[in-house]
């Protein structure tokens, strides 16, 4: 079905570099990079590639959340093959009975998958080729076209003008959060992962460049570039979702955020005063119980295991509490079922899962959209593995309208000013690259 080339790369920053350009003449990216050279840190780095880009849609699924995963397991079973895309957050009306009527202005579709015409690969020091068949004859031309590639700096004009809004000021950011916590009170949840969104109106931005840029300065395990049509994703994502290999299921929710330090010496104190926080702990341990109930759903009994437990991962701007949750399920087991039985995750939602979301949809201004979503891949053979869609700005070119949420866990502890400057910290990186564009 898909003809396979393998070429060995001198300068894999640079190829990656110019296949990412080169892919902008389709109207269908996934780009999903792990930073292999700075992802070290212990479990994050399972990946089955260091990078991989799907360009061009031979068979493609758009739709709502109206029985969106039954559509997206026939059309998995149907192409038989690679298809890349994303969950959007509002396929929680899917998975159970909520809704959404929040204001939208991005308008992405709630689920997107496609079958890419063509498939690249890299591993180590090499690329794999993999385009369908139809399309073999191309693979050299485009490899050339790619090497060919001349990388040149187009600062963004607009930039400048950009003016960041918040959709939620904070006098009623605090209001909210006492909202929260009056319900935690009451006993209605234990958590919510509460957001709220900056944007931008009549923002014109070089989405390319956006990526590069925030991808530079945090240099994060789950890097998204994501073009459908008009629509993008640029995600400096640290947070796997959920992979599937084989009969193994991993999940690694974050909860827990400190920042980094001035100096070695400063970064050992933070780590420890993360490491030793009872609240940010007890976010992170509420989640991983979530999370063992959620993958209990389709594991084999017996097999939901907590191999890391609020484990301190160390990134360029924070530090984060990150947990690893695995399971073994059965090979029959249909890995859209897996995926469906754990979304929306737990680490952007709360728990209870459903109180939670019916409280997040209350106080929230707008529609999360692809924020606290997923993107990734399935495989031919079921396996995949899917990015939290966090610290990333969304951008539909149409309306010129750019978007980017940030939020945290609020708990019976929680500070609302705390919490608020948690949010700030988060919301730095986007803020800055999209403020600093030139």
């Amino acid at each position: 079905m898909r003809s396979c080339k393998i070429v060995p790369l001198n300068d894999i920053e640079e190829f990656k570099t110019k296949l990412l350009v080169w892919a902008q003449q389709f109207k269908h990216v996934v780009w999903l990079d792990s930073n292999n050279e700075t992802a070290t840190d212990k479990n994050l780095n399972l990946s089955e590639f260091d990078a991989a880009l799907a360009v061009g849609a031979e068979t493609l699924l758009e739709c709502n959340h109206q029985n969106a995963f039954d559509k997206l397991k026939t059309y998995h079973k149907s192409t038989q093959d690679f298809i890349f895309g994303y969950l959007g957050y509002d396929l929680k009306n899917d998975t159970e009975q909520l809704s959404s009527a929040n204001y939208d202005g991005l308008e992405f579709n709630d689920l997107t998958f496609f079958q890419p015409k063509k498939l690249f690969l890299i591993k180590n020091s090499q690329v794999e080729i993999k385009y369908l068949n139809t399309y073999s004859d191309e693979i050299e031309s485009d490899l050339n076209a790619i090497l060919n590639v001349v990388l040149e700096h187009t600062p963004n004009q607009q930039s400048n003008k950009i003016k960041i809004k918040l959709r939620i000021h904070k006098d009623e950011y605090f209001n909210k959060v006492n909202a929260i916590l009056a319900h935690i009170k009451r006993g209605d949840i234990y958590e919510v992962s509460f957001c709220q969104e900056f944007y931008a109106e009549n923002a014109i931005i070089n989405p390319v460049d956006v990526y590069s840029k925030l991808n530079k300065i945090s240099t994060p395990p789950f890097a998204t570039f994501l073009k459908i049509d008009k629509k993008y994703l640029l995600s400096a994502s640290p947070e796997r979702f959920l992979k599937r290999n084989k009969n193994t299921v991993i999940s690694q929710p974050i909860k827990g955020t400190v920042k980094r330090g001035d100096s070695e010496e400063e970064d050992d104190v933070l780590k420890n005063i993360l490491k030793n926080d009872v609240k940010e702990r007890a976010e992170n341990i509420m989640i991983v119980d979530l999370v063992r109930n959620d993958l209990a759903k389709t594991a084999i009994k017996g097999t939901v295991k907590v191999s890391e437990l609020c484990e301190v991962y160390t990134f360029k701007q924070v530090h984060q509490l990150i947990s690893t949750v695995v399971s073994e399920t059965e090979s029959a087991t249909n890995s859209v079922d897996i995926i469906k039985s754990l979304f929306p995750m737990g680490s952007m939602t709360g728990a209870p899962k459903i109180a939670a979301m019916n409280i997040i949809e209350e106080l929230e201004e707008t529609k999360r959209s692809l924020f606290s979503g997923a993107v990734g891949y399935i495989s031919a053979e079921g396996n995949f593995d899917f990015n939290v869609i966090i610290r990333s700005i969304l951008y539909n070119s149409s309306n010129k309208y750019v978007s980017y949420s940030v939020g945290g866990a609020i708990t019976a502890k929680s500070i609302p000013e705390k919490e608020y400057e948690e949010c700030l910290l988060k919301a730095r990186a986007m803020r800055d690259v999209l403020l600093n564009s030139n």
